[in-house]
């Protein structure tokens, strides 16, 4: 089995997960087969009791376990079905090992870190990595692991270590490491700043690993003097420093990878070379340029208890944005607290319940026949109706 490994640095929600989802279309474009695991270094066993508000949306998956968003990315990007067991928590983790001392599967040893917890991740990393999850028989070519939070963490450090074992047990060949990190701009200057990467790649160095490639997020392309810069003081050749800078849809993400060969640097680092094919990502590609094309749009209304995040509802908002697609539609979503449109809000809040009613039975809705293109009903049409 072949490890692409994803760590963050600097700050979290650089886009780890849609990093590591593209990562995997790209070597799935190449002809191999992909799975993926999300690493969660949280105690809760998994994400079903977080607040949307906290954590984002909870993802179910087919076998009903309740994980980490970053595991619809996956699915809806490879084109996968996951299994809870692909999303490892620091719950999950202990769990399992204090069910085994209680039963005395230790024969009396003492439970520590190292090397119990650190042996229960490589274990079940090795184990889960196996499972097919593309609908074919056999293990997939190649495991696409996320790492969540930031290097330095407290609550990493035994995955890190855990990671780091893996490393060496399964031999160069067979892992790479890809770190994310911010390259800020600071407004008065406006110099790309390459000095918080290099304090991440050092913390990242320190801990046991060392980064073949860096994705660098940035609002603008990086200059040739920050890649420079970056490679001279984190060790990675200036060739694999990929830039993911902000782009118009997350469906460019792949294209970008491409486009400055990171799959040639990954599958170099996995001696994957000869067996692997060229990239195809044309049909990825329409559909990237189909929606930034769009020019018509549609407003939707979406009711609901935790509209102050939209990541809470992200599978909806996804769904919702194939299904505009679809009608060469561009969506334009209005959120309405559900308890704005509540009779006892009317009393409370009135001027927020008047205004979620007024928004709501202004706003169009799909209809079902987009083909006669009479797709559009306002919501005081649909309510007559009934």
């Amino acid at each position: 089995m072949k490890y692409v490994l994803v760590t963050g640095g600097v700050v979290s929600g650089l886009g780890k997960g849609v990093t590591a989802s593209s990562i995997g279309v790209v070597l799935k474009a190449c002809g191999l087969r992909v799975t993926s695991i999300k690493i969660d270094p949280y105690l809760n066993t998994d994400a079903g009791t977080m607040s949307p508000f906290e954590h984002g949306e909870v993802f179910v998956l087919d076998d009903g376990g309740e994980v980490d968003l970053d595991l619809g990315n996956y699915e809806r990007f490879l084109d996968v079905r996951l299994t809870k067991n692909n999303n490892i928590t620091t719950g999950k983790i202990y769990q399992s090992v204090l069910e085994k001392e209680r039963k005395g599967d230790y024969l009396g040893k003492t439970v520590q870190v190292v090397p119990h917890i650190t042996d229960a991740i490589k274990n079940w990393i090795e184990s889960v990595a196996v499972i097919p999850v593309d609908g074919k028989e056999g293990p997939a070519d190649v495991c696409v692991i996320e790492l969540g939070g930031t290097v330095g963490d407290i609550e990493s450090m035994p995955f890190i270590e855990a990671l780091r074992q893996l490393s060496f047990s399964v031999g160069p060949d067979n892992f790479c490491l890809i770190h994310v990190s911010l390259i800020p701009v600071l407004g008065v200057v406006g110099e790309q700043k390459t000095k918080p990467t290099q304090h991440s790649v050092r913390e990242l160095r320190a801990l046991g690993l060392t980064p073949h490639l860096l994705a660098c997020r940035s609002a603008q392309p990086l200059l040739e003097n920050t890649k420079e810069k970056l490679s001279q003081f984190c060790h990675v050749p200036i060739g694999n420093i990929l830039n993911i800078h902000d782009v118009p849809n997350i469906w460019h993400v792949p294209l970008l990878l491409r486009n400055q060969n990171a799959h040639h640097s990954i599958l170099k680092q996995l001696n994957l070379l000869s067996i692997a094919a060229p990239p195809n990502l044309q049909a990825w590609t329409k559909r990237a340029e189909t929606y930034d094309n769009l020019k018509n749009s549609v407003r939707i209304a979406m009711v609901g208890k935790y509209v102050g995040l939209a990541d809470s509802y992200l599978s909806v908002v996804k769904a919702l944005l194939h299904a505009c697609i679809a009608c060469s539609l561009k969506p334009s979503i209005d959120w309405i607290a559900a308890s704005d449109l509540e009779d006892e809000s009317a009393k409370l809040t009135p001027k927020d319940h008047a205004a979620a009613w007024e928004t709501l039975r202004n706003l169009k809705i799909v209809h079902a026949d987009c083909k006669s293109k009479n797709f559009l009903m306002s919501t005081s049409e649909l309510l007559s109706i009934n």
